[in-house]
């Protein structure tokens, strides 16, 4: 069952909300029916949809477009800052899922919006920190966080094994031919449904897998190994050509 939760937006274009998860904590198949800009602090957040799956690692957030059924699912302990915005605050919001980039400035402004009061004067400072905030989230950076479910039956099962058993090879030849497909036809499948090469989509599940085991505080190598990479340097290398940091400086700097 999916459950609906419904904001008021009379006063202004958006509710900012404050909630500290727990690892292992989890919110069930629900949606809104306003746009959401959830905001970690700390922690990684797993977000699904019915498109597929969005990790939210630590200093990011990720936009739900009104409407969106999703569930959560937490590793570490998530300091969640979110904002439920009223989708006629602006024609311009983004239309679909994503994950995305918080600039300090705007980290600071749904910081700074939580003290706000719901009732503002026209032209007052209060009323000017909403409509940045609003500007602000029209120019959020989209980062490369999703990992897109493909449509058919056989490559969901495909995709929910290589998840299970990311730490395996899972050559392009190795899942063709477990599932009665020729290696083109795999490939040609997977850049139709999900917008990524095979290989594409297997290297983002183990780095989505990977975020959510350092926010566990495993150690660099030992997830580094688990995930099939032969050295710490070889997934240090992986990880900071995606992420712009080291994994090691990214969980301590978080």
């Amino acid at each position: 069952m999916t459950t609906t939760s419904t904001f008021s937006f009379v006063h202004r274009p958006l509710v900012p909300f404050a909630h500290d998860y727990a690892h292992g904590d989890s919110e069930p198949w629900h949606q809104h029916d306003c746009a959401q800009l959830l905001h970690c602090l700390s922690g990684v957040v797993r977000v699904d949809t019915a498109s597929g799956c969005w990790v939210v690692p630590p200093g990011r957030g990720v936009w739900l477009p009104a409407g969106t059924r999703h569930s959560l699912h937490i590793t570490g302990h998530v300091a969640a800052r979110t904002l439920f915005i009223d989708p006629l605050a602006r024609a311009d919001l983004p239309a679909t899922c994503q994950i995305v980039q918080i600039s300090p400035l705007l980290r600071e402004l749904i910081l700074a919006s939580l003290t706000l009061p719901e009732s503002y004067s026209p032209g007052s400072r209060d009323e000017r920190v909403y409509e940045l905030i609003l500007d602000e989230i029209r120019v959020m950076p989209v980062l490369p966080f999703h990992l897109p479910e493909p449509e058919s039956e056989t490559l969901r099962n495909l995709c929910k094994q290589i998840r299970q058993t990311a730490g395996e090879s899972w050559s392009s030849v190795q899942a063709a031919s477990l599932i009665g497909m020729s290696e083109r036809t795999l490939n040609r499948h997977f850049q139709t449904q999900t917008g990524l090469s095979y290989s594409e989509w297997v290297r983002r599940a183990r780095l989505l897998e990977a975020l959510q085991r350092l926010a566990q505080g495993q150690p660099v190598l030992r997830v580094a190994l688990d995930l099939g990479y032969g050295s710490h340097s070889a997934f240090t290398v992986m990880f900071r050509r995606v992420m712009g940091i080291s994994p090691s400086d990214y969980f301590k700097d978080s």
